[in-house]
């Protein structure tokens, strides 16, 4: 995107309707508190000591029409450090409830994020920019209102990197640290330590989420907790007039007089748009780690980057959130939890909503997952002619082998391209070897497969399985989630016995096979079309949808430590490195002219020489917890 030649950090348009359009709370001091009757409190950033500029993304910032001239001046670490107020910002804290691990919690709200307001751009945009990190709030509770630099760095590079994915996402403009410091207990052992805060900036269309709504909610059965706004009909008729009429337009148009028409076309388009952010979740192996309710945003992109992380090694059970001991936000668990919540707003909205339409709704939102995350699928297979019936089942098979084998999700799609649907000879031998450096030996995945919980707990929950599986649910553990776990132990067992080269052979037998089906599969693309052209298409259409890149934890951690020593170039090179995931016919320089790529293709499609720490397959640690 070209950055615009437009705005000084002094001129840009706050135009502010969040705050002027929805109830806002009477009480001005700034202290913990119920807000009752409103949607946003309003408060002032807390400065920051010293404040100095981590990262930045000009193509964040180019959306408010902020050239990177105006990020070079001092007063924009100031301004976005939360030291000073930009001219025309109304600063505030948005209030909302949540479902957290399938409870509702009450009133959360913005506890360490503060609005600075609306911009509007000259194109006509608006955007919502907002402080994390920037002090206490009333929704603060206990905490301080402060994010430290560790988290702050994960969550400005993965908001751009899923960006550049391709995934819906909110932006990451700037990262700004300082010489305060914040106690943080990150092992959660007892040993706390000091840490710099520090404070991003994020850019969204809105930061409504599911929860904005729950604020209405009656008691809950389980919780015996009530949304701080219940009962206050005239609050949520407010919301809905505001959202259907800023960012669902259509819907609003179409019944501009009738609040219950709106809140069904509402209520069914974030369904569609919320199956759509899933699909894309799973076809990159992104993995949000804390899906409750306050984290889904009603427009459909990502939000929120606590525990999150990109699956290394191929595990659907894979959890990424070590207070997760249920594995109820696991990778693949998270198009139904995605489902549940959005049954928890359909609740929020039952005033206007009836069961026939929740449920319609409900089946759009599968009918929607299965086709996008289908489609995304077989453009990453390269099976862009027919769409077969058995489509599912190799994807499914594919997935079964990856797990078998522990093979890494990323590289292992990249890999794939190296097969023709010509059949060259020798092709599918040579890819099934590429393919075998990417697979884990037994010694990693056994570190890896670190049971996630305690043998007792295992022990109790598979008696709760048996005999009361509705408190499972309301403890936050599924019976697939125990399974999963006893299975998780077999395989230790199993694996624990078998040498690395065992381990390669029956891997390259499984392989083998596979790939022999995938062939057969590849095959039938051609029927009746130019071969050298579908071979072509094929790998060109496989580079742009696999990406030769992810934010992986051990790269994210070096650029964290080395930044906590003051050096921030690797953040800022890692930055730059995540804004070009995918490999383009330039990367590749022969792809307009070879047919299908060779293995040794497959390292100049990744742009890297072999063994890049960015691209290659990752060390393989122990799970453990990921802290923000």
């Amino acid at each position: 995107m070209a950055l615009s030649a437009g705005k000084s950090l002094e001129t840009l348009e706050f135009v502010n309707s969040a705050v002027k359009s929805l109830p806002l709370d009477s009480e001005e001091e700034n202290y913990v508190r119920t807000v009752q009757g409103a949607c946003f409190s309003r408060v002032r950033p807390t400065p920051l000591t010293n404040p100095s500029l981590v990262v930045h993304s000009d193509d964040a910032f180019s959306l408010l029409d902020l050239p990177s001239s105006e990020i070079q001046r001092e007063e924009f670490i100031e301004y976005f450090s939360g030291n000073k107020i930009l001219p025309g910002s109304e600063p505030a804290a948005h209030c909302y409830c949540g479902h957290q691990f399938g409870n509702f919690a009450g009133q959360l709200g913005d506890g360490c994020a503060i609005l600075l307001g609306e911009v509007r751009t000259d194109r006509g945009d608006r955007w919502e920019v907002q402080l994390k990190g920037s002090g206490k709030t009333p929704f603060s509770r206990q905490a301080d209102g402060r994010k430290v630099l560790r988290s702050s760095i994960r969550e400005f590079l993965c908001s751009e990197a899923m960006h550049h994915l391709g995934v819906p996402s909110t932006r990451a403009g700037s990262c700004i640290t300082s010489d305060d410091r914040v106690i943080r207990d990150i092992l959660y052992n007892g040993n706390p330590i000091q840490e710099r805060a520090t404070v991003i900036s994020r850019i969204s269309p809105t930061f409504l989420r599911f929860g904005s709504f729950e604020i209405l909610k009656t008691r809950d059965p389980q919780t015996g907790r009530t949304g701080p706004s219940v009962g206050r009909t005239e609050v949520l008729e407010q919301l809905i007039d505001y959202t259907t009429d800023n960012f669902f337009k259509e819907v609003h148009s179409a019944h501009p007089d009738d609040r219950g028409k709106r809140v069904a076309g509402f209520f069914e388009e974030v369904c569609r748009r919320t199956a759509r952010l899933v699909a894309l979740w799973q076809s990159v192996g992104f993995c949000h780690g804390v899906l409750n309710t306050d984290n889904m945003s009603i427009i459909g992109v990502t939000i929120d980057y606590g525990p999150f992380g990109f699956l290394d090694r191929y595990d659907p059970g894979h959890i990424c959130n070590g207070s997760d001991d249920g594995g109820r936000y696991s990778f693949s668990r998270q198009p139904a939890i995605c489902r549940w919540n959005l049954n928890k707003l359909a609740e929020a909205l039952h005033d206007y909503l009836d069961d026939q339409e929740v449920e319609k709704s409900l089946e759009i939102f599968d009918e929607e997952f299965e086709k996008n995350y289908l489609s995304k699928m077989r453009r990453k297979l390269g099976l862009l002619h027919h769409e077969l019936p058995n489509d599912s089942d190799l994807i499914e098979s594919l997935f079964d082998v990856m797990h078998k084998t522990g093979c890494d999700f990323t590289n292992g799609f990249q890999a794939l391209s190296l097969i023709s649907p010509q059949g060259n000879p020798g092709e599918s031998d040579s890819t099934v070897e590429t393919i075998l450096d990417q697979c884990s030996s037994p010694e990693e995945i056994v570190r890896g497969y670190r049971p996630s919980m305690h043998p007792r707990q295992l022990q109790m929950f598979q008696a709760l399985m048996q005999s009361s599986p509705d408190i499972l649910a309301t403890l936050g553990v599924s019976s697939e989630s125990i399974t999963a776990e006893l299975q998780r132990l077999e395989t230790i067992q199993k694996l624990k016995t078998m040498s690395v080269e065992e381990k390669r052979e029956r891997d390259k037998e499984t392989w083998t096979l596979w790939i022999k089906t995938y062939s057969e599969r590849l095959s039938q693309e051609i029927e009746g079309l130019d071969a050298s052209e579908v071979c072509r298409n094929r790998v060109k259409v496989m580079a742009q949808n696999n990406p030769k890149c992810i934010l992986r934890n051990h790269i994210a951690q070096k650029a964290i430590e080395l930044a906590e020593e003051g050096d921030y170039s690797e953040v800022r090179k890692v930055l730059q490195i995540l804004k070009k995931p995918y490999c383009t016919p330039q990367d590749r320089g022969t792809a307009e002219t070879v047919e299908p790529m060779t293995v040794t293709d497959l390292s100049c499609a990744n742009n890297v020489k072999e063994g890049d720490v960015y691209f290659s397959k990752p060390p393989i640690v122990a799970l453990g917890t990921v802290v923000t």
